[in-house]
């Protein structure tokens, strides 16, 4: 038993929506992980990569699930986001286990009623922004926002359906590819709408529906925390770096090295947020960015749930994975994450990614993998794409790359995590045919 670990009367049952080999090992490695039993609601292909989301039959089976389990239903967390985000806390109500409300929920995910609640309480920290349908051919001229600005359907994750519009050009790619794609989060969206009463400003405003926004940049963060029993606490800042083309992410690194009185405002500003749209006993990450020109911090979105992609990092350097954070909240509890108690100093999540579409020849195998996870202790890879597949048919990917690896590394020092990133670089070797892709068109 770990020290400082406390012997339970009875195991408590926490029910993990899509629960993997990777989050189990994450799940195991929190405080007094002995006292639970960590348990399967749904599969991943249930909630994962899907072209559609019935979000009626994810509820039944969940409750079916739920219903016929034998003993007690304790707590229930999740990392993902739609539909896992918005169908839990109509669950946790249901089976009577904490979690926040599905109107609190609502306000941080969908992002224009997000917008409009955070305009009421922090408006000096958002972008000008506008909803709009994509279908309708008079949207951009009734937007009222200049070039250069960002649009996004009300409802997707990571960066799906996102694009730079800088000119009437981009506009018109982006329009054709938003309404090829949105109406795969449509309907699942619209009918978790009308669980709640929404608001006159926010009722004709759906899944099919888009927000504009202004841009905002600097220095990117995303800050991890909780709120319980009203009380919100930040407990974790990680950076998030852009590749070249400023769109698509490099790398999660944590701790931030954003400066301690920059990371204390922003906590501020999430305090306010959080407290003005009744949000509580539940985890969040909120994304911010920091322009140390003008000392300007901008509020970019706010997710109802632990972020997935930073679990290893806090497991790396604190020594335990924030699900801990989420387990403790499902049971009522107050949390308290370790501090600085993990192998490394530093950690991130580091993507390897490639910029044209190709169809995939050759991929790491498990010997190559092997070899990097060896040179670097701690290392953990994902291959994304199988051989044989067209990178333009991976699901879930940002609008101006494609995902072909994953590694989450630690170290000592940043400039040791940066050459420990190059040499798994060197190890994992991709090939492409580029023509085939081509012919494929």
């Amino acid at each position: 038993m770990a020290v400082g670990s406390h012997p339970a009367l009875r195991k408590k049952n926490v029910f993990v929506v899509g629960l993997n080999d990777f989050n189990l090992g994450r799940l195991q490695s929190i405080r007094n992980a002995e006292n639970y039993n960590f348990l399967k609601l749904l599969d991943p292909d249930d909630v994962l990569e899907q072209e559609n989301y019935d979000i009626d039959h994810i509820l039944e089976k969940a409750r079916s699930q739920l219903l016929a389990f034998p003993g007690p239903v304790d707590g229930l967390i999740h990392y993902i986001d739609f539909p896992v985000s918005t169908t839990v806390p109509i669950l946790c109500r249901e089976f009577g286990v904490p979690s926040a409300s599905l109107e609190a929920v609502l306000k941080c995910e969908h992002k224009y009623w997000s917008r409009l609640e955070q305009q009421r309480c922090i408006p000096e920290h958002i972008p000008r922004f506008a909803a709009f349908d994509p279908f309708d051919d008079a949207a951009l001229d009734n937007l009222n926002l200049d070039f250069p600005f960002w649009v996004k359907p009300i409802k997707s994750f990571s960066s799906y359906l996102g694009f730079k519009i800088r000119n009437e050009r981009d506009w018109a790619h982006a329009i054709k590819e938003i309404r090829a794609h949105i109406a795969r989060f449509e309907g699942s969206f619209d009918r978790l709408l009308s669980f709640v009463d929404l608001p006159a400003a926010v009722a004709d405003i759906g899944g099919g529906n888009c927000i504009a926004e202004g841009l905002i940049g600097g220095r990117q963060c995303t800050q991890e925390g909780f709120v319980h029993k009203g009380e919100v606490r930040v407990y974790g800042t990680v950076d998030s770096l852009r590749e070249p083309n400023g769109s698509s992410f490099s790398r999660y690194q944590y701790p931030s090295r954003l400066p301690a009185r920059v990371r204390k405002r922003m906590t501020r500003i999430v305090e306010r947020f959080m407290a003005h749209i009744g949000y509580d006993n539940a985890p969040f990450n909120v994304e911010f960015f920091w322009d140390a020109n003008t000392d300007q911090i901008w509020l970019l979105e706010v997710n109802s749930r632990i972020s997935e992609s930073h679990a290893d990092l806090f497991a790396k350097v604190d020594g335990a994975s924030h699900h801990e954070i989420a387990t403790d909240l499902s049971l009522g509890q107050r949390p308290r994450l370790p501090y600085r108690e993990g192998e490394f100093a530093c950690a991130a999540k580091f993507f390897i990614r490639a910029y044209r579409d190709a169809v995939v020849t050759r991929v790491p195998g498990r010997e190559d993998i092997d070899r990097v996870e060896r040179e670097i202790p701690g290392t953990l890879v994902k291959i994304v794409p199988q051989p044989g597949q067209r990178l333009s048919e991976l699901m879930d990917q940002d609008s101006y790359s494609y995902t072909l690896a994953i590694m989450w590394i630690g170290a000592n020092s940043p400039s040791q995590l940066q050459r420990r990133y190059e040499r798994a670089v060197e190890l994992l070797e991709f090939e492409f045919d580029e023509q085939q892709a081509a012919k494929g068109a």
